[in-house]
């Protein structure tokens, strides 16, 4: 007889333990072996936590290459079926040979499971027939577990699920992420109404009143927010370092609806539009798409949404400060343009309505749609259509951890007819759904990848704008970290052509994530190497650096409410030297729609203890000992690059930490 050495591994998180009876199945070219229950002089202790255990498997012959287990667990009497989460398993060949059987998922049921060799296989070079049998098995199963599904008309399509429980196991949150997901947000509402802040619909009276209500719960930079909020200089700086730096581009020419003058900006005649266009130095931030939109009614009352034009100047000190501001898109006498030397309530209060606009147009198109929404839809198209042993899936799941449940809860809880963002934002209801419509027949493929982004908006030598320094640091760092591993595994381009599930993705993601738009240059299939290699940096880059960029300083920005208060409940001012502090007190939302929010921005920033930084891989889903270095070398430029970052950040008045690859989680799960 010949002894094949098997070693189970039981992952270390809760729960993961079984109790049941375990069998296994060896499957090489060659034969395969028995079915053989697992048994270990440490009892059920076997399968715990953690655990780890060493099993002997005997043939009458050997079973040559292996290709692939099978799993599966049958309960006992005493102990009825329960859940088991298998990290991997490794068997050593009487050759000497050792092979890694990758799991990383749920069993909860009594079927046989088959897992393949971690050696990475496109499609056509599976040539054993059981293992495309295996492969066609797990994709049909996988189309089954993961449907699409319409949650409303022009938006991208997402999984289908009727509840949390009926999501697959293995997309879920651990307990540890559940658990402090629901305490966090239970807690931030249970302390607004003891407070008797939630259920207020009342106006704010003082300005001084808002700090109090997190008065335990304030960042440094939501503090320093507080105190330089009204400040021209700390306005322009957040188009660039805040928490939407999509918007803002260079402006060559004024646009047609924007009539500014010199007289206007520059009344001292020291400069000229024209001259200071030439330079580079004016620029512009149009929020076109959200003109006309419904808006909504909040305790009884219409809320307001404006489409605000914003001129800016970059000044020789290299501060970017506002010149001028049309709060509508068609001039008009009693549309008029702001600019800083009206009186101290007419400009702040334009101001406060171009950081309303902000909020509708970065947590619709910049952070719901550019980020979690997309990411959901690679997510699913990657479950439905690529097997575990596919190297892409491979290379790509880990940057799906916790998507598919995270995106569910925020149908479920903010943007639902009761959710908080349909219930308390301007641009909540019918107004939601026009823009994301919009926002997604807007997307160009150049806009989701960073180096062409920036160069079309011309931001290449903006100074002091470390969205994109670090930003594009980490495009290149994670391009060649993707181009290592595909590149290992597609040698030429006839490859990629010939990868029948690869292309199967890429059409999938056009069709439900695109909608089959015809979004200017996104992929619906993929001819080269270099355009899988593209398309995998962006998918990366989108779900982890993208989503840190425009979710992780939400509380940050807004827990200061008027720096970017989520409605406002009074028509902008028609006229200039009407504004008053009153007024500007009146315009901002209630107590209970201002206490909604910050209670949401505030959930949506926390970091939980399960939190899996970029780049850090805790499932071993490589096998081959040139991907697995690579990742060694990514981390290593990750490093490096967050070493950089922080040695910058102690020089800066507000440190730029989001893009941080120490704080930036590998997928989109918050």
């Amino acid at each position: 007889m010949l002894d094949y050495e098997v070693t189970v591994f039981t992952a270390n998180r809760p729960f993961a333990t079984t109790f049941n009876n375990v069998f296994i199945k060896l499957v090489g070219i060659s034969g395969e072996s028995e079915r053989k229950r697992l048994l270990s002089l440490r009892g059920a202790s076997a399968f715990a936590i953690g655990a780890v255990a060493s099993f002997t498997v005997s043939c009458p012959t050997s079973l040559g290459k292996l290709v692939l287990i099978e799993l599966d667990k049958q309960p006992l009497v005493v102990f009825p079926e329960d859940s088991w989460f298998p990290a991997k398993v490794e068997v050593k060949s009487p050759e000497g040979v050792a092979y890694n059987f990758p799991i990383y998922r749920w069993i909860t049921d009594s079927k046989v499971h088959h897992f393949r060799e971690g050696k990475a296989l496109k499609g056509f070079e599976d040539n054993h027939h059981l293992g495309r049998y295996s492969r066609e098995k797990e994709i049909k199963q996988r189309q089954k577990d993961y449907c699409w599904d319409v949650y409303a008309e022009g938006i991208p399509h997402c999984i289908k699920a009727d509840d949390l429980a009926s999501l697959p196991a293995e997309v879920r949150f651990s307990f540890a992420k559940q658990t402090e997901f629901l305490f966090t947000s239970q807690t931030g509402l249970a302390e607004l109404k003891l407070k008797g802040l939630a259920d207020c619909k009342k106006g704010w009276t003082h300005l001084d009143d808002i700090s109090r209500v997190f008065c335990c719960k304030q960042t440094e930079i939501s503090d320093y927010v507080q105190e330089h909020w009204k400040e021209d200089a700390f306005f322009g700086y957040q188009f660039l370092n805040g928490l939407n730096p999509m918007l803002i581009r260079r402006c060559a020419v004024l646009p047609d609806n924007f009539p500014v003058t010199d007289a206007m900006v520059f009344p001292d005649c020291r400069c000229c539009l024209v001259e200071e266009m030439k330079k580079g130095n004016i620029f512009l931030c149009d929020y076109k798409q959200i003109d006309g939109v419904k808006t909504n009614i909040i305790n009884g009352k219409k809320q307001y949404l404006m489409a605000p034009l914003i001129l800016l100047h970059k000044t020789p000190d290299d501060k970017l400060m506002p010149i001028a501001i049309q709060l509508k898109q068609k001039p008009a006498e009693d549309n008029p343009i702001f600019l800083p030397s009206d009186s101290e309530y007419d400009w702040l209060l334009a101001k406060i309505f171009v950081r309303s606009a902000d909020f509708s147009e970065h947590q619709l198109n910049v952070h719901l749609l550019r980020t979690h929404l997309l990411a959901e839809a690679f997510a699913v198209s990657l479950l439905r259509n690529m097997p575990m042993v596919h190297p892409l899936y491979k290379l790509l799941i880990p940057h799906t951890r916790y998507t598919l449940q995270i995106n569910f809860l925020a149908r479920k809880r903010l943007i639902s007819e009761e959710g908080v963002f349909t219930k308390f934002t301007s641009s909540g209801g019918e107004g939601m759904s026009t823009i994301l419509r919009r926002a997604l027949f807007s997307v160009t493929y150049s806009s989701l990848c960073m180096p062409e982004d920036i160069a079309e908006r011309g931001l290449k030598d903006m100074p002091n704008f470390y969205y994109r320094d670090d930003g594009l640091r980490l495009w290149d760092i994670i391009n060649r970290f993707v181009r290592g591993v595909l590149s290992y595994y597609y040698k030429n381009d006839l490859e990629v052509q010939q990868d029948s599930e690869l292309q199967n993705w890429i059409l999938d993601i056009f069709e439900h994530g695109f909608l089959s738009h015809p979004c200017p240059g996104i992929p619906q299939k993929l001819s080269t190497v270099d355009e899988l290699i593209k398309f995998a940096t962006m998918v990366i880059f989108t779900g982890s650096a993208q989503h840190a960029a425009v979710n992780s300083g939400q509380f940050d920005y807004g827990g200061w409410m008027p720096n970017m208060a989520t409605s406002l409940q009074l028509p902008p001012p028609t006229k200039k030297g009407e504004a008053t502090e009153e007024t500007m007190l009146k315009t901002l939302p209630d107590v209970n729609t201002t206490v909604q929010g910050m209670a949401t921005l505030w959930l949506l920033s926390q970091q939980s203890s399960d939190f899996v930084p970029l780049g850090q891989y805790p499932e071993d889903h490589f096998s081959e000992e040139t991907p697995r270095q690579m990742i060694k070398n990514f981390q290593k430029e990750l490093e490096v690059l967050s070493a950089a970052i922080k040695e910058r950040n102690k020089d800066l008045k507000v440190p730029y930490t989001y893009m941080d690859p120490e704080e930036i989680e590998n997928s989109v799960a918050i």
